[in-house]
């Protein structure tokens, strides 16, 4: 064993990964370690629903008072409630599950919009993470829905990739639900109006998503597709 790999075991050992960054092959153990905290963690959570949105949006926005309510609503339902673990919508969402008295987590990582977890995320449900992807699939695999409301890119880039994975079939259907017509009919209309008529997608594709208005149509469409399938992780 050479000096530089007893200077990486060590480094591991202590969880300083910056030490890491110097060999690519001992990075794949940051990363198992990532997925084996959050699966631990996530696994003995329960059903949750994971909501998307703006890390941008302030408190008087009215997303972010209707993720609040929406968030409320789903505790009362039975349901926990993930998300990025933000300011913003995902602070929105957290508050309202607070408030319900549910299960509040937030899977946190560093960013220029985010660059503290809120105050709403129950204290042994909030995950640290350095990887998107590890981050990502966290978000996919423990939910029984998402729910996405205004966002940008990182919004965007959750919606569609779970929208993808069910019509790849790489994981289990669930419901996918846009919140706000005004601010998505314009993107439904583009997937219509583009991908759908130039043959990029079936017809079928369309009905992987839903687009509402208010807080109760979008949880009506969760408690709707649990009377057919049982809750359960989605892969």
């Amino acid at each position: 064993m050479t000096d530089q790999d007893k200077k990486i075991i060590e480094a591991f050992s202590e969880r300083n990964w910056n030490e890491i960054k110097t060999n690519d092959s001992w990075a794949i153990f940051k990363v198992i370690s990532e997925f084996v905290e959050a699966f631990e963690k996530m696994g003995r959570i329960g059903p949750c629903v994971s909501i998307f949105g703006s890390a941008r949006t302030n408190e008087s926005d009215k997303y972010y008072l209707l993720a609040e309510d929406l968030a409320y609503k789903i505790t009362q339902h039975g349901y926990g409630v993930i998300t990025g673990g933000g300011p913003g919508i995902m602070e929105a969402a957290n508050k309202g599950a607070n408030r319900g008295g549910g299960k509040s987590v937030g899977l946190n990582i560093s960013l220029p919009f985010e660059e503290y977890s809120n105050p709403y995320i129950d204290r042994d449900k909030k995950i640290d993470f350095d990887f998107f992807f590890v981050r990502k699939v966290m978000f996919v695999k423990y939910a029984q829905g998402f729910v996405v409301l205004p966002g940008g890119f990182g919004t965007l880039d959750e919606l569609f990739e779970a929208i993808t994975l069910i019509q790849t079939k790489k994981i289990g259907k669930f419901p996918i639900v846009l919140v706000g017509m005004e601010f998505w009919g314009g993107l439904v209309e583009w997937i219509k109006n583009t991908l759908l008529e130039n043959g990029k997608i079936s017809a079928k594709d369309l009905d992987l998503f839903h687009l509402v208005d208010t807080s109760d149509e979008a949880l009506k469409i969760i408690n709707d597709f649990y009377t057919k399938y049982t809750l359960k992780p989605n892969f």
